[in-house]
């Protein structure tokens, strides 16, 4: 028999791999294998969660739809599980999507900020900066003024209530997110800037409509259409009638300030908005509470370990600006 014997033994048993090396004596090394997580696979399953479908993922990533099903099919062969529940063309996270999805949307924003801070270092202004607000009069000013000055930034807006859009920013959906109150959550940075007072909204026949004010408590036993319950709207509103001792009627809660406002020109009630983002509209009229005054300080917000991300340091610095020139 040969005094050298060089060869390799591979056993694998399970996620064991046994390496065996012989030269008159034998060395073995036993090491857990690990897996490593494919990106491409993590994103196509990100895409398809955001978008909804494998339709909708495999467009907005500019791919062909088996592509997007191979990958996301590959990603739960590799570890033995189900991300998505299949109900024929419709498809539903499980839990542990969902789990998942919370994670890659931090990833996902994580690489956006890497590329961010690089394409900022090179004295490059571009990038993709998502913003929530509770409606577009609130956010219309910030994002021409952000515009002319980073013109090759992409914008986009989520619009939503108070709650949708402080849970955006908690998930790493948005970027930034204009509260209409300070926020006592404390993962969060916030700016203050401006104020919002609570109006009320009538039919142009109603009886206050040709008043420019009306106490409080001519509110007691009026019928009301408000927002829905994560409005901070309706919950300023609703402050300040407990701590006047008023009670109304409420009759109906929409998800929309649209939807109050066409309720309010229905006839089925009075309503409520912020005065500075209320549209003229033949059939309405707002008027102010005369003995309260309920005021909204809005703030914009961004997780506190991403405020010097460089596009949204850039949109904070000029929200704060913009406060400063408005209180001079």
């Amino acid at each position: 028999m040969k005094d050298w014997i060089n060869f390799p033994l591979v056993v694998r048993i399970q996620d064991i791999r046994i390496f065996a090396y012989c030269r008159n004596w034998v060395w073995i090394t036993v090491s857990t294998f690990k897996k490593t997580l494919n990106f491409k696979r993590l994103r196509c399953f990100h895409t398809v969660a955001i978008e909804g479908s494998f339709t909708q993922a495999a467009h907005a990533l500019g791919v062909g739809q088996p592509s997007i099903t191979t990958h996301v099919k590959a990603l739960e062969d590799d570890y033995g599980i189900e991300l998505f529940a299949r109900h024929g063309h419709n498809i539903e996270l499980t839990d542990l999507g969902r789990s998942l999805l919370a994670i890659t949307h931090r990833i996902f924003s994580l690489e956006e900020e890497a590329v961010g801070a690089l394409t900022e270092a090179s004295g490059l202004h571009t990038g993709h900066l998502k913003i929530g607000a509770i409606g577009p009069s609130q956010v219309t000013d910030m994002i021409l003024a952000f515009g002319r000055k980073y013109p090759d930034v992409e914008l986009s807006v989520a619009l939503g209530n108070s709650q949708d859009v402080l849970s955006r920013i908690l998930n790493f959906q948005d970027d930034v997110g204009i509260l209409p109150l300070e926020s006592e959550e404390g993962r969060l940075h916030t700016v203050p800037f401006g104020e919002n007072r609570i109006v009320l909204l009538v039919r142009t026949d109603h009886r206050w409509a040709d008043l420019k004010e009306i106490s409080i408590h001519n509110l007691e036993g009026e019928r009301f259409v408000l927002r829905e319950d994560g409005s901070a709207t309706r919950h300023a509103f609703e402050d300040a009638l407990a701590k006047a001792n008023v009670s109304i009627k409420p009759v109906l809660a929409i998800g929309s300030r649209d939807a109050v406002r066409e309720a309010v020109a229905n006839g089925l009630g009075i309503g409520i908005a912020l005065e500075d983002e209320t549209l003229r509209h033949e059939r309405l009229k707002t008027l102010r509470i005369a003995d309260a005054d309920i005021i909204l300080h809005p703030h914009v917000a961004c997780l506190e370990d991403r405020r010097n991300a460089p596009m949204i340091k850039a949109f904070l610095d000029l929200v704060a600006e913009t406060a400063q020139d408005g209180a001079s």
